[in-house]
């Protein structure tokens, strides 16, 4: 089987998760995720995220990190971007390698997609699906992907105001999921309303 989005540094064969294959404004870098560098339960949470339906039918991995949370309960992406785990690499020295008998460079990989799409491989940026334009800042709220990179290693300590807002982040999140597949469940079969016939008591 084929996964999108994992690859390996060239000269070291570090293996790695592809979040941005291209950066706005940076069309020659991209932000990889070392594996290695990660602690076994935010790897398990990974590797199942990179396997996932979600994962495999979204152009960046970003889009599926941004909507998944690790083991403890915060969001993926920023909590990566947030303990640094997210690295700028030029995409000439990331190869992709969607089984173990294929590699391409991400470089041309990123020149293929846009070829085929008749786009320039800066517009293979990530766009904001509610202006099609291209996401500079707007990743996720309070995310930069250009600054990702510069990202603080610290890890952040979160204030309860903090947790609880993430918390709400969180609720929202789940329940516009849990609201559509509400709907698609009743496209696929529709709710029999039964008729209230016994009184209370």
């Amino acid at each position: 089987m084929a996964l999108k989005h994992v690859g390996r540094i060239q000269n070291t064969k570090r293996k790695c998760a592809v979040a941005y294959r291209v950066l706005p404004g940076d069309p020659d870098n991209c932000l990889v995720v070392m594996t290695e560098s990660l602690d076994a339960a935010d790897h398990d949470s990974l590797m199942k995220l990179i396997e996932s339906n979600a994962a495999q039918s979204a152009d960046e991995f970003a889009e599926a990190m941004a909507r998944s949370t690790l083991s403890d309960g915060r969001i993926m992406l920023s909590a990566f971007h947030k303990t640094g785990k997210m690295q700028k690499v030029a995409t000439n020295k990331v190869e992709m390698t969607p089984n173990t008998n294929t590699s391409i460079l991400l470089s041309e990989l990123n020149e293929t997609i846009a070829k085929q799409k008749g786009v320039t491989v800066a517009e293979l940026a990530m766009k904001d699906p509610s202006t099609g334009e291209v996401v500079v800042n707007k990743v996720e709220p309070t995310i930069d992907p250009v600054a990702l990179n510069t990202a603080s290693t610290e890890p952040e300590v979160l204030t309860d105001e903090a947790l609880a807002a993430q918390y709400r982040s969180q609720a929202d999140t789940m329940f516009k999921e849990a609201k559509r597949l509400r709907e698609q469940a009743e496209e696929l079969s529709p709710t029999k309303r039964k008729s209230k016939t016994t009184a209370d008591g």
